[in-house]
């Protein structure tokens, strides 16, 4: 016999989902007065990427680019919404459901956690208490509906109940979502970035020679962006330190005041990322202001043997620099500006360091916390423990930015444009070459440094049909790019960027 008294099945997953957003909302309103990085929505989703297997990383990188975080949000979003509601219709039932339900949501938030890199056991507390509430939501839900759906009430079914358990607890999912939205957005931390006033550079960089091209500088808001954090940290610049310790003479803690009070550097800089493709987006020149690192280095009184600088960012990312590209002379740098303005929250506000010359995993960690020197036998650090090489210098590279793939031409002289780099060497020349044919030289424009890269461009005389169009650079050791091509993984990708076009 059907129980009148019991909810049907779409109502009951509709309040499985009800209460389950609940729970998720105080959780992680929870972690955000507390410790951001302890909700459980983001504690997992750093799990998941963690857990990663390194080819599907970079498939999801070269696929969708910046979009995979989101995308990855979004799925965690509906799995939760299923599960839900599969746990609605279960507790229809058998009330126990409903605690399994909010049991098994705050054990799972909370394990993953407790387990990332900078977190302790009270990391669990967020995901524990919205366990508690998500139970507590979708029992209150269940107990006053007790009709089924599109059944008529029996006498004593007071639908009041039901519909103000249902506002209580959307109301209060909802509104929970809201607030966690707006801490999220980081109004306070954006408006005291926006209040900072960078200090003049002591050793500015030189002004950009005559004959540099349109976009030689890349803007902030184009910068590219590849890390593994779900959410932008929010840090507060008047609480953040840094530390400076391991195998050092004196150990050494850093507020932001402290840094901009030391002798600054501006530099041009191109930063590229090893996930990179051949010819692909992810590298960029911007003008960064910042605190020289070798001699704080030097100041703290580096011990014999250690080979490593182990950079740790607020989120738990662990990047590794060997200790002697720090100390070679190079512009390696604590940065706090770019092109102008306080670091962005994306690009590692309030300070990241930067390493010309060395892919971004092996030294460019953002939203810096903690410098460690110590050795590469003794730590391996995130993306080592992956598969990626130790060191991750920067191979020499160059990509056609003009005409675009597929390009319809015209006949006639083409301006074929790109960029090449291979900083800490520079480039010394660019070669195209049309259908197979012979290699030959392109155009130079002037650059400010080795650090940056260099624009180039060729004046081909287009005819009609099909064209392949291929580029090559040489670095000033006269190491040629090779053209056998390799994915980006271990260390970089290899190749000679072609772009197919049609003349009529």
């Amino acid at each position: 016999m059907t129980d009148s008294r019991r909810p049907g099945r779409l109502v009951a997953a509709g309040l499985g989902v009800l209460g389950v957003a609940a729970g998720v909302a105080v959780a992680e309103l929870v972690a955000a007065s507390w410790r951001p990085a302890a909700g459980p929505v983001v504690a997992v989703g750093a799990t998941v990427i963690d857990a990663t297997p390194t080819p599907l990383k970079e498939f999801a990188v070269r696929t969708v680019g910046s979009a995979d975080k989101p995308l990855l949000l979004t799925g965690i979003a509906v799995l939760l919404t299923v599960l839900a509601a599969a746990a609605g219709i279960l507790a229809r039932r058998h009330r126990r459901y409903a605690l399994a339900a909010g049991a098994l949501l705050g054990l799972i938030g909370a394990t993953a956690a407790v387990t990332r890199p900078t977190a302790g056991w009270t990391d669990a507390v967020p995901s524990l208490a919205g366990g508690v509430v998500a139970a507590g939501a979708l029992l209150l839900l269940l107990n006053s509906r007790p009709v089924a759906e599109a059944e008529a009430a029996p006498a004593g079914f007071d639908r009041r109940a039901f519909l103000a358990a249902a506002v209580v607890v959307g109301a209060g999912a909802a509104g929970g979502g809201a607030l966690l939205l707006r801490r999220r957005s980081g109004g306070a931390i954006t408006a005291a970035r926006q209040a900072i006033d960078l200090p003049a550079a002591a050793d500015a960089a030189p002004p950009l020679p005559n004959g540099v091209g349109p976009g030689f500088v890349t803007a902030n808001a184009d910068f590219y962006r590849v890390d593994t954090a779900l959410t932008l940290p929010r840090i507060d610049v008047d609480s953040w330190r840094l530390t400076l310790g391991g195998m050092v003479d004196q150990p050494a803690t850093f507020s932001f005041a402290d840094l901009l009070d030391r002798p600054l550097i501006e530099r041009h800089i191109t930063l590229n990322c090893v996930s990179n493709e051949v010819g692909g987006p992810y590298v960029g020149t911007a003008k960064w202001l910042g605190v020289p690192l070798a001699p704080l280095l030097r100041e703290a009184g580096v011990r014999p043997g250690a080979d490593q600088l182990v950079a740790r960012s607020v989120e738990g990312m662990s990047i590794g620099t060997p200790v002697a590209a720090l100390l070679d002379g190079r512009d390696a740098m604590l940065a706090v500006g770019m092109n102008g303005e306080p670091l962005p929250i994306t690009n590692g506000f309030p300070v990241r360091m930067l390493t010309p010359g060395l892919y971004g995993y092996a030294g460019s960690c953002k939203w810096l916390t903690e410098l460690e020197l110590t050795r590469f036998a003794d730590v391996d650090v995130y993306w080592v423990q992956r598969g990626w090489a130790a060191d991750g210098p920067v191979k020499t590279a160059s990509r056609i930015d003009r005409p675009l793939p597929f390009a319809q031409l015209t006949a006639g002289t083409v301006q074929v444009m790109g960029v090449a780099w291979a900083q800490t060497r520079g480039i010394r020349r660019v070669e195209v070459q049309v259908d197979g044919g012979a290699w030959q030289p392109a155009e130079l424009l002037p650059v400010p440094s080795v650090d940056t890269w260099v624009q180039w461009r060729f004046a081909w005389q287009a005819t009609a049909g099909p064209h392949s169009l291929r580029v090559r650079a040489t670095d000033a050791r006269d190491d040629t790019q090779t053209a056998d091509r390799a994915t980006p993984f271990p260390d970089g990708a290899t190749g000679w960027h072609t772009v197919t076009v049609t003349v009529s």
